[in-house]
């Protein structure tokens, strides 16, 4: 039986992410090679994620390669995904999540608020860095804002940095840490509703070449439903505000089950302005079942009814009066690829 050749980027959680799937699929009675390859963000490893471009640093190479039939499968961190769909190809199943929730680690502070005035806080992402100004700015109203840095590399790279004291403190996704065995780092859980985390966060994306019909009947088979409507409302939310991994944009969706057999889909929602002086933030639910009496609907309806809950809640935080923020967040966003993508003129001759 020829194996099911599997890509990935060679970082350490990205190969626990290869190896969880391969392990996955060998389960099942399929053979799995594992595939390296190295993207655009793993190259430039130290340079500001928003200072590479456009969005896909960390999947084109991959999905390039999916494309010319040299994998048949590839295995993403959700969040480096983007949410416009690359002709030919598919998402096609995410596995049970991990916690999708941000952590502050620190060495020498508990939690985010004994961080003091003017704390050097590490994170390589603008919403995290939107989210902590804001709530320091909530915190210590009338103190200086802590000096929110970027930080780039590896997970064990940015541990380093702040044991090396380069950093007081770093924000950092606790599905990472847990994945590396590296959970007891984590100092203190940030949740709603001051941070939420980025769409997909926690959860990997299984894409596929949409004509593939056995390899896709074959990864069909890791879908985990909750997580799949869950991060399903989360990319439509994402997709309606034109939104992507580069903006202050965070989103947790969530299936509950209630007594009496009653299914419900919850998306929290929020965005910010890069600053986090602006906020805007909505919960939206969906009714999946009204009760233990009423017939289960067929995943496609789901899936519509979970992707109708993201564009919803995007409308919703538009009513608030979240439009010249989003427009705001979209010029900057474009401004700063533009500016990135035009030749260099001083090399020009």
């Amino acid at each position: 039986m020829k194996p099911i050749r599997l890509g990935t980027r060679p970082s350490a959680l990205a190969m626990w992410q290869a190896n969880w799937t391969r392990d996955a699929l060998v389960k099942l009675g399929l053979d799995v090679e594992i595939v390296k390859i190295t993207t655009t963000g793993d190259v430039k490893r130290n340079e500001a994620i928003a200072n590479l471009g456009a969005q896909g640093v960390f999947t084109k190479e991959i999905q390039a390669a999916l494309l010319a039939g040299e994998i048949d499968v590839a295995a993403h961190s959700l969040k480096d995904l983007p949410v416009e769909r690359v002709p030919g190809l598919k998402f096609a199943a995410t596995p049970p999540r991990e916690d999708p929730c941000d952590v502050f680690v620190s060495n020498n502070f508990k939690s985010l608020d004994e961080l003091p005035p003017g704390a050097k806080l590490g994170t390589s992402s603008m919403r995290r860095k939107s989210m902590a100004l804001r709530y320091c700015a909530k915190l210590r109203p009338n103190e200086p804002l802590w000096d929110v840095q970027d930080i780039r590399g590896n997970v064990e790279t940015r541990l380093k940095k702040l044991d090396a004291g380069e950093f007081d403190a770093l924000i950092l996704a606790n599905a990472g840490l847990k994945r590396l065995g590296l959970a007891a780092r984590a100092t203190a859980r940030l949740e709603r509703p001051d941070f939420l985390p980025s769409v997909g966060q926690g959860a990997l994306g299984l894409e596929t070449r949409e004509d593939d019909d056995e390899t896709n009947a074959k990864i069909a088979k890791l879908l985990h439903e909750p997580t799949w409507l869950a991060v399903l409302a989360e990319r439509a939310f994402l997709k309606k505000l034109e939104g992507g991994c580069l903006v202050p944009i965070g989103a947790l969706g969530m299936k509950a089950e209630l007594d009496g057999g009653t299914e419900l889909l919850v998306l929290d929602a929020q965005v910010l302005s890069f600053d986090g002086s602006q906020s805007f933030q909505t919960q939206s639910i969906q009714v999946l079942r009204a009760s233990a009496q009423d017939r289960e609907l067929p995943l496609e309806t789901k899936e519509q009814l979970a992707e109708l809950l993201g564009r919803n809640a995007a409308e919703n935080l538009l009513e608030q009066g979240a439009t010249e923020l989003v427009a705001e967040i979209k010029r900057v966003r474009d401004e700063r690829a533009a500016r990135l993508s035009a030749p260099n003129k001083n090399n020009s001759h």
